[in-house]
C-alpha cells in the first residue's frame, strides 16, 4: 500500500507526485506507456502568464518563477533551455485591443508585469513584423519558451516513482482506493487523476464523470532553420495564427482553428498560415512547414482546469481539464493539488472544484491559444 497514487505521468501527474514526494509522502505514479507520452509529449513548452482571469494569472505567476529555475531545482542531467523571449497578442481592431487591455488590467493586478504596447513598439520588439494594421498588442517580456519540454518533464519524473502500469479501474477498498489493470492491484490511502481526456475512463463509472472534451488541435512545424528569423511568440487572434522559432531552429506556426481530419483540413489550415505570415510575418516568407503535428486539449466549459477533491469520495482527486495549459502551470497545480491531498486550504481549490459545473461557478477564461 502507498500513501498516494497517482494515474498518468504527464507534467501534471508528475508534478503533483514531486510536491507530495517533497512533503515526505510515499507516491507511486502510474503511468501506461511512458513519461509525457501522451498530450504533455507534443505540447511546445510555451510558459507564459498573459490571461485573462486572475486565477489563471496566479497560477502562471508562481509557475514561471518555478520554471525559472527548474534545471537547478531538478538538477537536470541536459540543459532545459528555458527562454524568456516574450509574448506579443496583436490586435488589427479596437475590439480585440480593448479585450486585451482587460486582460493586462487583470494580470497586473496579479502582478504579471504586461503591458499594451502601439504598433511601433510592436515592431521594435519583434523584427521582421509587418505592423501595419496593427492597432496595437499586449507584451510581456517574462514569457517565454523551453527548448527541451520533454526533457523538463522527464527531469521532474527522475525525482518520483513511475510505473509503466495501465489503470483500467479505480475502487474505494477499505478506508482507502484500489487500482486495479494488467498489472494487478494496488492499494493507496488517496488517488489523484491526472488522465487529461482520458479521465472520465475512471471516473464515470464511480459516477462522478466531468464535463471533459477533447479537442483536436494542429500546427506545422519547419524543419530546422539555421538563421535566428523569429524570437518572441506572435499571436493574431483574428488572423488565427500564431508563430514561434524554437531553440532547435524549427519554426512553430499554426492555424488557431484548425478541427477536424487533418487530410482534409491541412491545405486550408496552411492557407491561413500563409495569409498570417503574409500579413504580419513576411520574415517567415520562405520557411517550409512540412511536419503537421496533432495533439488533443482536454477542455473544460470554462477552460479552467478541475482540481481538488471530488465531492462524495473520501480520497479521491483530480487534476485535469487543462485546455492546453497544462504545461506551463504545472508547478502551481502540483502544489495545490498536493494540498487538496493534504486536506490543506488553499484559495484556489474552492475556485476550481468540481462542483462548480454543477453549480453555475464558471470563470471562462478568454485568452486560451
Amino acid at each position: 500500500m502507498t500513501d498516494v497514487a497517482v494515474v498518468g505521468g504527464g507534467v501534471t501527474g508528475v508534478s503533483v507526485a514531486l510536491a507530495l514526494r517533497e512533503r515526505g509522502h510515499d507516491v507511486v505514479v502510474l503511468e501506461r506507456s511512458g513519461v509525457a507520452s501522451g498530450q504533455s509529449g507534443v505540447q511546445p513548452g510555451g510558459v507564459r502568464q498573459q490571461w485573462g482571469t486572475p486565477v489563471a494569472c496566479r497560477l502562471a505567476r508562481e509557475s514561471v518563477s518555478w520554471w525559472r529555475n527548474a534545471e537547478a531545482r531538478l538538477s537536470s542531467p541536459v540543459p532545459l533551455g528555458f527562454r524568456a523571449c516574450g509574448y506579443l497578442f496583436v490586435a488589427h481592431g479596437e475590439a480585440t485591443l480593448r479585450r486585451l487591455a482587460s486582460n493586462v488590467e487583470v494580470q497586473n493586478a496579479e502582478g504579471v508585469p504586461s503591458r499594451i504596447v502601439s504598433p511601433a513598439e510592436a515592431a521594435t520588439l519583434v523584427p521582421g513584423l509587418d505592423a501595419e494594421g496593427l492597432v496595437g498588442a499586449s507584451w510581456c517580456a517574462e514569457d517565454g519558451y523551453f527548448d527541451r519540454p520533454q526533457a523538463a518533464v522527464e527531469a521532474i519524473a527522475r525525482h518520483v516513482d513511475v510505473r509503466v502500469a495501465e489503470v483500467t479501474a479505480v475502487a474505494p477498498s477499505g478506508s482507502g482506493w484500489e487500482l486495479s489493470g494488467p498489472f494487478g492491484r494496488l492499494t493507496a490511502a488517496a488517488v489523484v487523476v491526472a488522465t487529461g481526456v482520458d479521465a472520465n475512463r475512471l471516473l464515470g463509472p464511480l459516477g462522478c464523470a466531468l464535463p471533459i472534451e477533447p479537442e483536436e488541435r494542429h500546427l506545422f512545424l519547419s524543419e530546422p532553420v539555421r538563421e535566428r528569423l523569429l524570437e518572441p511568440l506572435i499571436v493574431a487572434p483574428e488572423l488565427r495564427f500564431a508563430a514561434k522559432q524554437l531553440g532547435d531552429g524549427r519554426v512553430l506556426a499554426s492555424d488557431l482553428g484548425a478541427v477536424g481530419d487533418p487530410a482534409e483540413g491541412a491545405q486550408r489550415w496552411r492557407a491561413v498560415v500563409r495569409d498570417g505570415i503574409r500579413r504580419l510575418a513576411p520574415v517567415l516568407e520562405y520557411v517550409e512547414f512540412s511536419v503537421l503535428a496533432s495533439g488533443a486539449y482536454d477542455v473544460t466549459p470554462d477552460r479552467q482546469p478541475v482540481l481538488g477533491p471530488v465531492p462524495g469520495h473520501d480520497g479521491l482527486h483530480v487534476a485535469v481539464g487543462f485546455s492546453g495549459h497544462g504545461f506551463m502551470i504545472a508547478p502551481a497545480v502540483g502544489r495545490i493539488a498536493a494540498a487538496g491531498v493534504l486536506g490543506e486550504p488553499d484559495p484556489v481549490l474552492g475556485v476550481l472544484d468540481a462542483g462548480r459545473f454543477a453549480e453555475g461557478r464558471l470563470i471562462p477564461e478568454p485568452q486560451v491559444v
